[in-house]
């Protein structure tokens, strides 16, 4: 929940007020559509997790579902190339989010040395034994809550229907375009749900996971759906829409919680709940990389990936070297605008990592009948149906360039992998 809340609902109402034209709440259907996709694609990784509990989520999916020397393994290396871009360019969004909150509360500050400091606390504070790592992550998610709370408590005494549901003329005119703002508001609130699945990544590291990993994901979402309702209802009830909305190609969003605050209590307490808001997105930071760090750690340690992320700390038995590579792509990917952050890592995805695993679950089922599986989702395949459904709904509402690129990645990630595989069998020759 830490991952799913972090900065995003602070940083994107902005980006859904604006993804159906001319902009407006009509927009929130996008973000209903985004919670039903994770919804039925929770349950996709719910049964997967309870029956392959290891870390490196869909690496290891993918891995067993299509056969550890065969596809299986293309679709794993598959995998783990799209993500060491996706991965970072998601922690990426974080820091890049906090920005305007940033110079809110300390104006002076440069917003290119923002990631570097953030960069540098996260792995400070990761650098070290997950016992260690769970206590402060406790610690972050206390902030979270009391940011959330905060704003929760503000909207609903201060929200004013009118406001909220201020409705553009012809809001709901069924058209193309409103298809493809629908879309791109359902983006928006995927990125905003995303994380949901983050504690399969570390499924070596979690109590009893087979009953665990599955009430995470599914309790998480409706919770944090929950929680994104009041949050976006209270702001846009307190703030007007128009006022950050739309939002400008290449900006960065609006800090909407700092002018809700301002509006409601003033300056001071607008900076205090600021503050917050910084500390909850560096909880979600943390987290990200904290999981994140375990993907191409996983792969390597199997030989499927470089060696270099497989080396273990000598003394405080984490992954450290594949922790700093995550973490310093993830300060470069900083630089780049948000909203171009959020579709690439989506787009990149998409294919191999959703699509792939939801395939891959029909698979297992169908070769595999005799896998134990802890836990089955409800009115098998109707959610991996929907979930297909979404997924090509998703892809095939970007522009075309983001297409272009989503599929230039998996096209060159083919041929790496070819590359490598032969460069390992010449090495193996040699010696």
């Amino acid at each position: 929940m830490t991952n799913m809340i972090g900065v995003g609902p602070f940083i994107t109402i902005p980006a859904l007020m604006s993804a159906i034209a001319p902009g407006g709440p009509q927009a929130m259907i996008g973000w209903v559509a985004a919670l039903a996709l994770a919804l039925v694609d929770g349950m996709v990784w719910s049964e997967l997790a309870a029956a392959m509990p290891g870390s490196g989520g869909t690496y290891v999916y993918l891995r067993e579902a299509f056969g550890p020397r065969g596809w299986g393994r293309l679709m794993a290396f598959l995998f783990i190339w799209q993500f060491i871009l996706s991965g970072p360019l998601e922690i990426a969004s974080g820091i890049i989010g906090m920005q305007e909150y940033v110079q809110y509360v300390w104006p002076g500050l440069s917003p290119k040395l923002l990631p570097l400091i953030v960069g540098g606390i996260c792995l400070v504070l990761l650098y070290r034994k997950i016992s260690s790592v769970a206590k402060i992550t406790v610690t972050l998610w206390i902030g979270t809550l009391l940011t959330v709370g905060a704003v929760m408590i503000t909207g609903a005494l201060h929200f004013s229907a009118k406001v909220a549901w201020d409705f553009p003329p012809n809001a709901f005119q069924f058209s193309t375009g409103f298809l493809f703002g629908l879309g791109a508001a359902t983006r928006v609130g995927l990125y905003d749900y995303l994380g949901y699945y983050d504690v399969c990544y570390i499924g070596e590291e979690v109590r009893n996971p087979a009953r665990t990993i599955p009430r995470s994901i599914l309790w998480s979402v409706v919770a944090v759906a929950a929680i994104y309702i009041c949050i976006n209802l209270s702001i846009i009830g307190v703030v007007s829409w128009r006022e950050f909305a739309p939002l400008k190609e290449g900006a960065t969003p609006s800090a909407v919680v700092s002018m809700m605050m301002e509006r409601v209590w003033g300056g001071k307490v607008a900076s205090v709940l600021s503050w917050m808001v910084i500390w909850t997105a560096l909880g979600s930071i943390f987290c990200l990389l904290l999981g994140y760090s375990r993907i191409p750690f996983a792969a390597a340690r199997d030989g499927n990936f470089f060696a270099v992320f497989g080396k273990i700390h000598p003394t405080k038995d984490f992954p450290h070297v594949s922790l700093v590579l995550i973490t310093l792509i993830s300060v470069v990917c900083s630089y780049l605008p948000l909203m171009q952050v959020i579709d690439a890592l989506l787009v990149t995805r998409i294919v191999v990592q959703f699509i792939g695993q939801t395939v891959g679950l029909v698979w297992l089922r169908k070769t595999k009948p005799e896998m134990e599986r802890p836990y089955k989702m409800w009115a098998y395949p109707w959610p991996c149906i929907v979930a297909l459904a979404g997924w090509v709904f998703v892809f095939a509402t970007y522009e075309p360039r983001l297409q272009l690129y989503g599929t230039g990645m998996l096209a060159m990630g083919i041929v790496v992998y070819w590359m490598w595989i032969r460069w390992k069998r010449e090495a193996r020759a040699e010696g």
